[in-house]
């Protein structure tokens, strides 16, 4: 597999259609918006079994499919799938993250579900980072004292 430039998300089709990550997409596989199960694999760090695992419960229900019955992802499908790996980051349930797929699915008039199912998910992200804004103080307080205590050791 050969790689080729990085796409951002103004150039790639909005997935759900309310709205566009301006982030820089990772590098796609060359394949003429055809991937293999394979390739998108190795692209996104999800194994195939994931990628099927996702196709079974409703998270990707559109995979198109050669006339050998071979999964044939796009390039919509590689932008939902790092979406999918985003939300996976923020703690999101898997059964939030379907949910959210079927109201993508639903149409435009669910828009304002899913915002409300990220300002839910932003704010576990938020108590979570708060979180570990106070073990990382912790961290350092211990950090201090064994730097402090090892330094003295080393004085005497």
């Amino acid at each position: 597999m050969t790689v080729t430039e990085t796409h951002t998300a103004e150039e790639a089709t909005a997935r759900d259609g309310c709205v566009a990550d301006r982030r820089v997409l990772p590098p796609r596989p060359e394949g003429k918006d055809r991937y293999t199960i394979s390739e998108v694999a190795a692209c996104t760090g999800l194994s195939a079994h994931t990628l099927r695992w996702y196709e079974r419960i409703g998270l990707m229900p559109h995979v198109d499919r050669s006339h050998t019955g071979q999964r044939r992802f796009t390039d919509r499908d590689l932008d939902w799938l790092q979406l999918v790996n985003r939300l996976r980051s923020t703690g999101m349930p898997v059964a939030d993250m379907v949910r959210y797929a079927e109201l993508v699915r639903a149409g435009e008039h669910t828009c304002g579900e899913r915002l409300e199912l990220f300002e839910a998910t932003r704010r576990d992200v938020l108590r979570r980072i708060e979180e570990l804004q106070e073990t990382l103080t912790v961290l350092d307080y211990k950090i201090d004292i064994y730097a402090n205590a090892q330094r003295a050791s080393e004085g005497t």
